[in-house]
């Protein structure tokens, strides 16, 4: 299992959990990204990991560097990306230092503006039903309807993130491409979230948390991350995903971006990105993690059975693409998702 470790000291005036190290290299990141398997061949060639500072939701991070916050890099989905860049807090990639750009997922094409790319693709992955098999019964689990089944009250989890929460909801309410939603469909969707919050225990924040909540059993159903049933199905816990639920699950893309005017050298910078390309970084991620990478090339070696064992190989229900979407319409979503949270 994923441990997970915190850190907390005051830095440029913000509270943040950081965890030092080489202080050349900042990065603004999820919890559990510092791990070194990602990026060893940085360490290899610098000595140390670089220094980490940890936000918990994209916006947070968006605030943070928006507030001045001194970061090299960070780490976010594909749907904020083009928020960051219209606000000017990250600068285009120098795809000619990228030593295996060729490689990369052609999702990159997504993240160019104005002729320059913003995001380097890092990490993948696929959002489904995911339950304790020993303790649910199969036919209650065929349907995103058991998250507003009430005999399941208190005894659900939804992650704490507004892209998750609202592709279960846009997939419950019969929604599969959320680019064509509209500020009607988040509405029916966030009614459908304030039927589901009656059931949710807690909003899992992280998946060492959720795992502990699924093998304690005080949760059983969960809309999660592949890497929960991977990584406890690792530690004997009968947890599994349906990623065929007849309304369908979900995929997301996330990856690192190089933030404008940051406090150190750029040369470290395209020495992490690079580290983050290697193949051995793809073997960690998928083997360790359960989660895609953005070396295509290298996923493409690792073979369609390894990644159908992992949660990434193909379904025949339809999945909903977390891909970039309208600021007004995710700007509605992070409204609705905060009230519905605090029970309104």
């Amino acid at each position: 299992m994923i441990k997970k470790a915190y850190f907390s000291v005051i830095a440029t005036g913000l509270a943040l959990p950081l965890m030092a190290a080489d202080d050349e290299l900042i990065v603004l990141d999820w919890s559990g990204f510092e791990d070194p398997g990602f990026f060893g061949a940085y360490i290899e060639e610098h000595g140390d990991h670089p220094t980490y500072a940890f936000f918990g939701e994209e916006e947070e991070a968006f605030n943070k560097l928006r507030g001045g916050f001194g970061a090299d890099v960070s780490h976010p989905c594909a749907q904020s990306v083009s928020k960051w860049h219209a606000a000017g807090v990250i600068e285009p990639i120098d795809t000619s230092r990228i030593e295996r750009w060729d490689d990369v997922n052609e999702i990159k094409e997504t993240f160019v503006f104005d002729g320059e790319y913003f995001l380097l693709p890092a990490d993948w992955g696929t959002t489904a039903l995911t339950y304790r098999a020993d303790l649910v019964k199969e036919e209650d689990i065929q349907s995103l309807d058991v998250f507003v089944n009430p005999e399941f009250a208190g005894r659900t989890s939804i992650a704490d993130n507004v892209d998750d929460a609202y592709a279960l909801a846009l997939l419950a309410i019969g929604i599969t491409d959320w680019t064509t939603a509209s500020l009607d469909d988040v509405s029916r969707a966030s009614d459908w979230l304030r039927r589901a919050h009656q059931n949710v225990r807690t909003y899992w924040a992280d998946g060492a948390e959720l795992s502990q909540l699924l093998a304690s059993g005080e949760v059983l159903v969960a809309w999660a991350w592949n890497e929960t049933p991977t990584t406890m199905q690792l530690d004997g816990y009968d947890v599994k995903a349906n990623r065929e639920t007849v309304e369908g699950s979900s995929s997301w893309f996330c990856g690192y971006v190089n933030i404008a005017n940051g406090p150190n050298s750029e040369d470290k910078v395209y020495d992490f990105f690079n580290a983050w390309m290697d193949p051995t970084s793809t073997e960690y991620i998928v083997n360790e993690w359960g989660y895609g990478h953005g070396n295509q090339t290298a996923m493409d070696e690792l073979g369609a059975e390894l990644l159908a064992d992992v949660g990434l190989g193909p379904v025949n229900v339809p999945v909903l693409q977390q891909s970039p979407i309208e600021h007004q319409i995710r700007d509605a979503m992070i409204k609705d998702f905060e009230m519905i949270k605090a029970g309104f």
